[in-house]
């Protein structure tokens, strides 16, 4: 995981003075590039102890080890984005529409990179077999997750696997209690603590669903509570209430799960894809 992505998944779970300088990081990582931890503390109105602190929190000795490290991978983002013609990773008001477009672009492009560069292959495997042996899939999220998993529900329906997206909190649950054969629960949260999804899972593990976690904290209570835990790499533009990056990222994931469930019985899904497709034809006469 990158520095700047354990930055991202550690932010909701830090104590304010702690909180604090992932903020300031996280909005301008050159900061601890050109600043002493004596600047930086000033800055985030915290105690070069805290700044100590949160080095240790997100896996470093120390001030100098992150300053080298997360210049070192600056440096390599750097080369990545000007390759890509964009202009750097954070979208300001002085840009350009261009260049905020640019930058998007480049900022999702590196989310799915890091997300598949980091995937763990066991699990996803263990999590495709889960769902193709199910004789139920239940998908849950909320807000842009719950997209994400519409997603996935009509890529499994278009290949003849018994998916359903479930939409209210009560449903979900209700869902879940009740036993229907071999049942597989999906549950999508960018930071693993939505409180409706968590009990979703919950709920399904109880009754002895496999579970399955699409999020990007690992110690997040919904990868706590979930047999398989599929992590996304995400680090969102300013524009966060979009939930852009990490809806590209977890669509990735998605997409991953379906092509596994496809290669299982490769013959059957070309066939149905094809069905599928001749029959919706007839929608666009």
């Amino acid at each position: 995981m990158s520095i700047q992505s354990t930055i991202e998944a550690a932010a909701a779970t830090l104590p304010p003075s702690l909180a604090r300088v992932a903020a300031a990081v996280r909005e301008n990582p050159s900061l601890v590039i050109d600043k002493t931890i004596s600047e930086l503390a000033a800055e985030c109105r915290t105690s070069v102890a805290s700044v100590v602190r949160f080095c240790r929190a997100i896996g470093f000795t120390g001030y100098a080890p992150l300053r080298m490290a997360l210049a070192t991978e600056l440096g390599k983002e750097a080369a990545q984005f000007s390759a890509r013609g964009a202009y750097g990773s954070e979208i300001s008001d002085e840009d350009s529409l261009e260049e905020a477009v640019s930058k998007l672009a480049a900022l999702e492009l590196l989310a799915i990179e890091e997300t598949v560069g980091q995937l763990d292959f066991a699990v996803l495997a263990a999590a495709v077999a889960a769902i193709d042996g199910a004789d139920r899939i239940l998908l849950y999220g909320i807000g842009a997750s719950q997209f994400v998993a519409e997603d996935l529900a009509h890529k499994l329906l278009r290949v003849g696997r018994n998916a359903h997206v479930l939409s209210d909190p009560h449903e979900a649950i209700a869902a879940a209690v009740l036993p229907v054969g071999t049942t597989v629960a999906i549950g999508f949260s960018h930071a693993g603590s939505t409180i409706e999804t968590v009990r979703f899972l919950e709920a399904a593990v109880a009754n002895g669903a496999t579970t399955v976690a699409v999020t990007s904290v690992k110690d997040s209570p919904l990868a706590q509570v979930a047999d398989h835990a599929l992590f996304t790499e995400v680090r969102e533009s300013t524009f966060r209430a979009g939930a852009m990056v990490s809806r590209i990222a977890q669509l990735a994931l998605v997409d991953c799960l379906f092509i596994g469930v496809a290669k299982r019985r490769y013959a059957e899904t070309v066939d149905a894809l094809q069905r599928t497709r001749q029959a919706t034809r007839l929608l666009r006469d």
